[in-house]
């Protein structure tokens, strides 16, 4: 049985092996931090057509949710991916009542949310207008996160939406120590996708890797870090300051960390 992964870097070789048409693969460095970038330019493949920034961090269970240098990368490649101005919508995608599956909620809790300063386009406010908002799971609404970010995009009309969820490894060396950006949209597992096309906006994604499918024996096993619960705290505290820092440019990280503390 193929060991599943929602990470674009670990389906492509990166050692002299060529990758199919249509998929080119680039490693560089940012910031100190690798950074793998995947474009995908057809239909047909492994993942959707898109463009897949990886960024090799390190073990969020144990890192500085302040270091400039991580914070930069992370908001750096999602400023590349995303509209340079326009209102932004941030959706935190998971189950809260689930640590590993909590990422997206506790990271969009910390968003720096200005749209109610926005109204009206005051021009002594220097601020992009940004909403957040949690759709929760089905099970818990009975609505998919989808539907509810439809009616979210309809009522708001955003130049984007960046949606954030906890994503799968087929690495263990990727668990809770990457990050993955990505313009091609969100695909769950056992729910609707969030993409362009779904929404009629640009969807960028931003997550990290909490899980790992493993099958050992006849047995499948989903696996999570020994330090799931700081893995999840720090990685949103970290995520959600390269965010803000990505969408609010003027304010410095420490004027972000206070205004969201």
């Amino acid at each position: 049985m193929p060991v599943y992964t929602d990470i674009a870097a670990e389906f492509y070789p990166k050692n002299g092996t060529r990758a199919p048409a249509g998929v080119h693969v680039c490693v560089s460095k940012l910031y100190g931090l690798t950074c793998t970038r995947v474009q995908i330019t057809r239909s047909g493949l492994s993942r959707p057509k898109g463009t897949y920034l990886t960024l090799d961090m390190p073990d969020f269970a144990c890192i500085d949710v302040h270091d400039p240098a991580c914070v930069r990368a992370v908001a750096s490649r999602l400023r590349q991916l995303l509209p340079e101005k326009g209102p932004v919508l941030a959706a935190g995608i998971g189950n809260r009542s689930l640590t590993a599956d909590s990422l997206g909620p506790a990271t969009a809790d910390r968003i720096f949310v200005t749209r109610h300063l926005c109204e009206g386009d005051p021009a002594d406010i220097p601020l992009r207008s940004v909403a957040a908002v949690c759709p929760g799971v089905a099970g818990e609404t009975g609505f998919s996160a989808a539907e509810l970010l439809q009616s979210a995009v309809s009522r708001f009309a955003p130049a984007a939406v960046l949606v954030i969820d906890s994503l799968c490894t087929g690495d263990a060396r990727r668990l809770g120590c990457s990050v993955q950006i990505s313009d091609a949209g969100l695909f769950p597992q056992s729910a609707p996708p969030i993409t362009q096309k779904t929404l009629g906006v640009p969807v960028i994604a931003l997550g990290v890797p909490t899980v790992m499918h493993h099958t050992p024996g006849t047995q499948p096993l989903v696996v999570t870090p020994r330090e799931i619960d700081a893995v999840v705290r720090r990685a949103a505290a970290l995520l959600s300051l390269a965010v803000n820092k990505a969408l609010q440019p003027a304010l410095s990280m420490r004027e972000l960390a206070f205004l969201t503390s």
